[in-house]
């Protein structure tokens, strides 16, 4: 499918929002939905490229990374096979970090394309599927790892898991922390806007928990912030106000830092991943069942390393 801007969109549907609370009044946007590509059989991790100004999803199950051109409108695959990944996010020299479901590893993409493993096992033992990944402005690499890729086939290879189900941090000079000790599956994560705090997905329990974050890297707390209305919540990224925008099975929740729901994108497909994008990254990408959304807003997503150091 081509979507060339300026021209009528070729697949789009009216935006529906649902309100809940007076402060999601100012949250508004395009009319207009639009679906720039299709045909995927479980789209997710879907970044950004400033540089490129293009989109990156994963379609999990047919092992490939896909690329939308923001400017032609042309899709293409990126790469494949491609380690059947899953999340994924740029570190501060913009180079794209993926999680990935049959390498069971975390990797970054260089800018000659290859591919440096950040980290395949911890305490001698493989990681059961990394999922979702952000990096803050230190280089710190923080990622989930359930299970999800290795309980069947279907994205990636069944396997009897070696390790719990955590979060962990991967430090600059390569050293891998486990972090948590008490998920039933994390999933999305994603830093407050001073970094001071990590909110985790536990796709299992249906919630969102919110982390203190120490100086050194330890987490602290870990109390529920909130529970999904529809579904589960699965990835989670923050707007430059520090409100939470949460995929779930009816669309895209918006919630408040307080953790109160404030209100809902719906989407005509059970949506797994989101991320702000575009020149003043007001543009978000939903990464839904078969296929990519975007809808222009009035609100900006949260800079991060890449946008944050200038570069």
């Amino acid at each position: 499918m081509t979507t060339r801007p300026g021209q009528p969109p070729a697949d789009a549907l009216p935006t529906t929002w649902e309100r809940l609370d007076d402060r999601f009044a100012a949250v508004d946007g395009d009319s207009l939905v639009v679906r720039i590509a299709s045909g995927c059989r479980w789209v997710e991790g879907g970044t950004y490229l400033p540089a490129s100004r293009s989109f990156v999803w994963s379609d999990i199950p047919n092992d490939r990374l896909l690329r939308w051109d923001e400017l032609t409108g042309e899709t293409g695959v990126f790469r494949s096979p491609a380690g059947y990944p899953n999340g994924s996010t740029l570190d501060g020299q913009g180079r794209l970090v993926t999680c990935g479901h049959g390498s069971r590893a975390v990797t970054r993409t260089e800018y000659d394309g290859s591919l440096t493993v950040l980290a395949d096992r911890y305490d001698g033992h493989p990681f059961n599927s990394p999922n979702d990944v952000v990096v803050d402005s230190r280089g710190r690499v923080w990622f989930t790892d359930p299970s999800y890729g290795i309980s069947t086939d279907y994205e990636g290879f069944q396997a009897e898991p070696e390790l719990g189900h955590h979060v962990y941090r991967i430090d600059p000079d390569g050293t891998c922390h486990q972090v948590t000790d008490d998920f039933d599956q994390p999933n999305g994560l994603a830093l407050s806007l001073d970094e001071s705090q990590l909110y985790v997905v536990d796709s299992a329990r249906r919630h969102l928990r919110v982390f203190d974050v120490t100086d050194d890297g330890r987490l602290e707390g870990g109390r529920e912030l909130a529970t999904s209305t529809a579904g589960t919540f699965d990835g989670i990224r923050l707007d430059s106000t520090g409100r939470i925008w949460a995929a779930a099975e009816d669309g895209v929740h918006c919630l408040h830092p307080d953790g109160t729901l404030l209100g809902k994108l719906l989407l005509p497909e059970i949506t797994a991943n989101l991320t702000f994008g575009g020149l003043k990254r007001n543009v978000l990408f939903a990464c839904a069942t078969t296929s990519i959304y975007t809808v222009m807003l009035n609100v900006t997503g949260a800079p991060g390393p890449y946008a944050a150091s200038g570069r």
